[in-house]
């Protein structure tokens, strides 16, 4: 294992970080409207954006540190059980093929900017809209935290900041860096920046990958040599825990209920989250979203494989012999043993910018919840356009703040607790969102008190949770009642929030208690965009073209 500063990696990194912060401000140009001070064209990049920059968005903005860093991590420390990833991103995209042509058509219809707004369009009802823009901003915080965490770790591999230095300041200085520049070319260009980097993380990712799945394994002697050190590994005592390592190829018996849960769990979250909501409207038409929905599990098998470099992490000796080992280092460090050092910099700077791109989004999104469905809500009614979008401007760095408390406070030795923790809260919009798409039936004060409900057990269950390193939220699994077995808490507290709601339901329409008025109606979820004229020809759906968008 190397030691000290590697000049040559964090040369190469500097340099893929100047450019992509000089093509984050520079968005600000690109399909520039006459209106920027707008939350269309701040929060959603003018809601103009084709099949090619949508699958760049959403793949920046889905597959992101915990891709990278978190999910090859666990894999490292716990074997089988983290590939619950793998199979979590196949099966969402048949389930948000139904449901998000849907939402992106009656926001277009209705002008919705996030989900919050459809919820207070269907059930009339703003208390139900601010408790799940809260839930939104509350769950994005340890997400962004979370790409915070996979930036920190490549640094702290290429000896800057992190263990190398006991001063807090100093230790943290490149992280707290980091975050200034993307919090400035956010606050600068809105939804464009992320949108147009996204080129570059994807390039940058897929080029590391394709040379790490065939360079690794030959320099360990191929993938046999692998599987069987990783099993003697796993075989070996965890020394945090006393108990043994993980399994390669399976679970143990009392895991199944827990991996199963977490994919399912994390299948229903994963396209309600805020910052995948907000790349979805940035869509220019429902056929967009589609299309998407059919080609973005492509990334699913670059997950597969970057899940395996957790095994060559194990069979390169990483971390080997070290109590307390860092498993969020662990493939940054690997990295650096395998490759030369210049190729260790283009892989740092992918992991670096494959953590900026979803960073930049999500906080662009829970400051859209904050301005939208609260602060024009409930502050101030008559806000104007230009208004909402400084107020979220200002607040997409408040968000980005809150998410460095859960990395300079929380564990980051499991860094995949920052998401699955999120994710337990965002579960809890499931039965308002997804239900409402479909159904009226559901009464708003039935939904509110399920969503209450799954909120407090979820967070409770969640906060009694240790680990070696942690008194509470260590974890994201809990005895289920009744079945008894480990369970992910999210999807328990779901099934408890969708049984209040039903019940409730019943309750509440038997006593007729008001309903709201629903501003939708049933077209308005099949509506699409407009065609564009076919003379002159609509823009080539490009990022090097800087063109107005047609209008929609």
């Amino acid at each position: 294992m190397k030691t000290g500063v590697n000049g040559v990696a964090l040369g190469v990194f500097i340099f893929f970080f100047v450019a992509v912060t000089v093509v984050g401000f520079l968005a600000a140009r690109w399909r520039r409207a006459d209106n920027a001070l707008h939350l269309d064209e701040w929060g959603l990049g003018g809601r103009s954006f084709g099949t090619w920059v949508t699958w760049f968005l959403l793949g920046g903005d889905l597959y992101t540190a915990y891709t990278f860093v978190a999910v090859p991590a666990a894999i490292y420390g716990a074997g089988a059980a983290g590939f619950f990833a793998v199979p979590y991103t196949i099966v969402t995209y048949p389930l948000v093929f139904l449901f998000l042509p849907r939402l992106w058509s009656v926001s277009h219809k209705h002008g919705y900017v996030t989900s919050s707004d459809f919820i207070r369009g269907r059930f009339d009802s703003k208390s139900l809209s601010v408790a799940i823009a809260l839930t939104g901003i509350i769950a994005t915080m340890p997400y962004i935290a979370l790409q915070l965490v996979g930036i920190q770790a490549v640094l702290d591999v290429m000896g800057v900041g992190g263990s190398h230095s006991t001063n807090w300041f100093i230790k943290d200085l490149p992280l707290l860096i980091a975050f200034g520049v993307l919090a400035a070319y956010t606050y600068s260009s809105g939804l464009r920046a992320p949108a147009l980097i996204a080129f570059v993380k994807d390039a940058l990712i897929y080029i590391v990958i394709a040379v790490a799945i065939v360079y690794i394994p030959y320099k360990l002697g191929g993938f046999d040599d692998i599987f069987s050190k990783a099993g003697a590994a796993y075989s070996k005592t965890n020394p945090a825990t006393g108990a043994k390592r993980g399994s390669l190829l399976t679970t143990t018996p009392d895991a199944q209920w827990a991996y199963a849960t977490l994919a399912m769990g994390s299948a229903m979250a994963l396209f309600l989250y805020p910052h995948s909501v907000t790349a979805v409207l940035s869509s220019r038409s429902r056929n967009v979203i589609r299309r998407n929905t059919t080609i973005l599990p492509l990334y699913s098998l670059m997950l597969g494989l970057l899940a395996l470099l957790g095994f060559m992490a194990l069979a390169d000796g990483v971390g080997g012999g070290i109590k307390g080992y860092n498993a969020q280092l662990a493939i940054p460090q690997l990295f650096e043993n395998m490759f030369p050092n210049w190729f260790a910099g283009v892989a740092f700077a992918a992991v670096g910018i494959g953590a900026l791109v979803p960073a930049a989004i999500m906080s662009i999104a829970a400051a859209n919840l904050f301005t939208r469905n609260i602060y024009k809500d409930l502050i101030k009614p008559d806000a104007t356009p230009a208004q909402e979008t400084r107020v979220s401007k200002i607040v997409s760095l408040v968000v980005k703040a809150g998410a460095l408390v859960f990395v300079l406070t929380m564990d980051k030795t499991v860094a995949i607790n920052f998401q699955l923790l999120g994710g337990i809260w965002i579960l809890q919009t499931v039965p308002a969102i997804v239900g409402g798409l479909f159904t009226r039936w559901f009464h708003r004060w039935a939904l509110l008190a399920g969503w209450a409900a799954g909120m407090a057990y979820g967070t409770w269950k969640a906060y009694d949770q240790s680990s070696p390193t942690q008194s509470h939220f260590g974890g994201n699994s809990a005895n289920i009642p009744v079945i008894g077995n480990l369970g992910y808490i999210g999807l328990t507290a779901f099934v408890l929030n969708v049984a209040v709601a039903v019940v409730l339901t019943l309750a509440l329409q038997a006593l007729k208690a008001p309903a709201g008025t629903d501003q939708t109606t049933r077209a308005d979820y099949t509506t699409d965009a407009p065609e564009a004229p076919a003379d002159p020809p609509a823009e080539p759906d490009s990022p090097l073209t800087p063109t107005p968008a047609p209008s929609t």
